[in-house]
């Protein structure tokens, strides 16, 4: 897919401050500190867009990015280790969940593993739940730069047999390696909604 424009829309601390439109969706969600915001900016080849960070829970609100005017990249607030009071990390899952159970507009999460580590009990929580709520997604296992072919390749099949599918694409915010792939499922889930 071609990139023409992307955008900052805005962060939504709550529900009552998403966009109010029919605008597709593509969210993007996984632990804290997997790479959510570097894939993205990655995808968009642009620097910055989504902020990233070595501290775990930088992301706290749901961020909206407008792209090629037509359809909105979402980056949810990270899972697991991020160093937070309790109430905070409560309100980012339950704004998270309504926005996944809820939003019509959305038509694809990419669900983010790292390539490096066995996917934890919350990726697989998390697995599960899209599974069985029957939402599109696609696993994206990032930071595949960081193995060897060899390494990568087992991780690969461990990540698959702990969370029971054959559909993970390693990705490398580095090299690009595995863009075309999660692009060619942006543009089908774009087109089928």
């Amino acid at each position: 897919m071609k990139i023409t424009s992307t955008e900052f829309i805005k962060s939504a601390f709550e529900e009552a401050h998403w966009p109010v439109d029919s605008i597709r969706e593509i969210s993007f969600l996984g632990r804290s500190n997997v790479g959510k915001s570097s894939l993205i900016n990655s995808m968009l080849n642009v620097k910055g867009l989504a902020r990233t960070s070595n501290t775990p829970g930088r992301t706290q609100a749901l961020n909206f990015f407008l792209i090629n005017k037509q359809f909105r990249f979402v980056d949810l607030p990270g899972y697991g280790y991020a160093k937070v009071p309790r109430a905070i990390k409560h309100s980012w899952g339950e704004m998270a969940t309504n926005y996944l159970a809820n939003r019509d507009n959305l038509v694809l999460s990419i669900h983010i593993v790292d390539s490096r580590h066995e996917p934890t009990i919350q990726d697989l929580q998390l697995h599960e739940w899209l599974q069985q709520n029957e939402k599109p997604h696609l696993t994206i296992a990032t930071k595949s730069d960081k193995l060897s072919q060899n390494e990568l390749r087992k991780n690969l099949e461990r990540a698959r047999r702990v969370l029971g599918t054959d559909g993970i694409v390693a990705y490398s915010a580095a090299t690009r390696y595995g863009r075309e792939t999660i692009w060619k499922a942006i543009e089908a889930a774009l087109k089928s909604a």
